[in-house]
């Protein structure tokens, strides 16, 4: 039979990105499924489908028997016969699907399953695309708002979902902005695959300062931890073996450019830069800045807490705003923190 659909084949494959091998092997699935309401007795069916040339043929192979046992393999000599008249026992012939019928088939399959063959390789694709690429930032523009206050941006062409508790309390977004975020999740679902980018998960600031410090971006200076009160504060320890790099000076910036670069993106959140130390008396002090600490005592190495002294004027100053700066200093250290006026 002859069919025209190459130039189609071609088509789709440019629009959506899938390889033609891949449109083909679905249209032959969606061809043998479909056929299996002619051939009933659970023939092996053959797909000879060659779209370059628009050519394609469905059909059975039967065994001509004297007493047929096997009505998927075997075919009586009369029955033969209505297929081919010069069928004799022992041969094998060839059932094609009627033409009319085949037509019907193939353009069903065309509308349907194809695209669903096609739909399901793209979605492969992105997963393929995005799960790399897990930990990186990307820019997206906004295209809509879900019912949740969840947003919708299109990365490449793919819809990655922004979730509400995902950006920062002060921010508010408007459709067609351009908003750039840390991916943190790519997952397979039954819809296909799932991108979920964020604004307030640490990685987002540590890809930043990536980004900004070139120290950071080849090696020099190592980012160890970061927590973050998203949209408030945030505290992040770096360290450097070279002897003649500040890892904080190197982070902060020239006149404090690189650190305020990174605050203007995430809404003027404050963000501390500390040298990290394997001495947690030393990393506890550090980590309470800007506060300055007179002395740190551990109170229960077992139970991993401490007491800070600082003196009047840096009280306030060590507790943070609502308790923030003395609660990100005991994450980051992962010992709870008590403060005590000197």
């Amino acid at each position: 039979m002859k069919v025209n659909v190459w130039n189609t084949i071609r088509q789709l494959s440019k629009e959506r990105g899938v390889e033609i091998g891949v449109i083909v092997s679905a249209i032959e699935e969606s061809l043998r499924v479909a056929s299996a309401k002619y051939f009933t007795r659970k023939e092996k069916v053959n797909i000879s489908f060659q779209p370059e040339k628009g050519e394609l043929r469905v059909y059975a192979v039967k065994k001509v028997s004297k007493a047929p046992q096997d009505a998927a393999t075997e075919i009586s000599l009369e029955e033969a016969k209505k297929v081919d008249p010069e069928a004799s026992f022992g041969k094998d012939i060839e059932i094609d699907l009627p033409s009319d019928t085949l037509g019907r088939i193939a353009a069903q399959a065309a509308k349907q399953v194809i695209l669903q063959k096609v739909r399901d390789a793209e979605q492969e694709k992105i997963y393929e695309s995005f799960a790399p690429r897990l930990g990186e930032i990307v820019t997206g523009v906004l295209r809509r708002f879900e019912s949740n206050k969840n947003m919708i941006l299109e990365v490449n062409k793919t819809d990655v979902l922004f979730p509400h508790r995902e950006k920062l309390t002060n921010e508010e977004f408007e459709r067609g902005d351009r908003i750039k975020a840390v991916v943190i999740q790519v997952r397979k679902e039954n819809k296909g695959p799932q991108v979920v980018v964020s604004r307030a998960d640490p990685k987002f600031l540590s890809k930043l300062l990536e980004l900004e410090v070139p120290e950071i971006a080849n090696g020099d200076i190592e980012i160890k931890d970061a927590v973050r009160q998203p949209g408030e504060r945030a505290k992040v320890a770096v360290f450097s073996e070279e002897k003649d790099i500040d890892p904080i000076g190197a982070c902060i910036g020239v006149k404090g450019n690189r650190i305020m670069a990174i605050s203007k993106e995430l809404a003027g959140e404050k963000i501390d830069i500390i040298e990290w130390s394997d001495n947690p008396l030393t990393y506890t002090k550090a980590s309470l800045s800007p506060a300055k600490v007179e002395k740190v005592f551990i109170l229960n190495k077992s139970e991993k807490t401490m007491q800070a002294i600082v003196s009047k004027d840096q009280l306030s100053l060590a507790i943070g705003k609502k308790g923030i700066n003395v609660r990100l200093a005991s994450r980051l250290i992962g010992w709870k923190i008590e403060i005590k006026e000197e």
